[in-house]
């Protein structure tokens, strides 16, 4: 289960909506090895696609640089379907390689007449996806 306070879950959303038609994405750090995410980190997605992201090459070091300054790890990791449901596609399964992250996908279509939009989470592991329920708390 991911959990996750409602400041993050609103930072999150907010950036897929900023960054709507392109799809937005970013990690939210936590201290290592407590599965917490606590410090969102919004990326720029270099593709600047509305069917694809991908982390910039020099973000993508200096936040692994800092991550590791700080004793941190990538907990959550977020992007956004600017047309389709919240579900993983065959190149974010592949693209995969965090096995201990919670995939958060936010989709900013309205695919299912449920609103402006779904946030979900999965853990992908080995190409096997698996969904996961989300709790949102005030605070940890």
């Amino acid at each position: 289960m991911l959990t996750i306070t409602q400041a993050l879950f609103d930072q999150i959303v907010e950036h897929a909506r900023q960054d709507h038609p392109d799809e937005a994405c970013g990690v939210v750090a936590g201290p290592e090895g407590t599965d917490r995410p606590e410090r969102f980190v919004p990326m720029l997605n270099a593709a600047r696609s509305p069917t694809f992201y991908e982390f910039d090459s020099g973000d993508l070091l200096k936040l692994y640089r800092e991550l590791d300054d700080r004793d941190e790890e990538p907990v959550v990791i977020y992007h956004s379907h600017t047309a389709t449901e919240a579900y993983p596609s065959r190149t974010d399964i592949a693209y995969a390689n965090e096995p201990g992250a919670h995939y958060v996908l936010i989709s900013t279509a309205d695919s299912d007449d449920a609103g402006p939009f779904q946030f979900r989470s999965y853990r992908i592991v080995e190409g096997v996806v698996t969904e996961e329920e989300i709790k949102v708390v005030e605070a940890y």
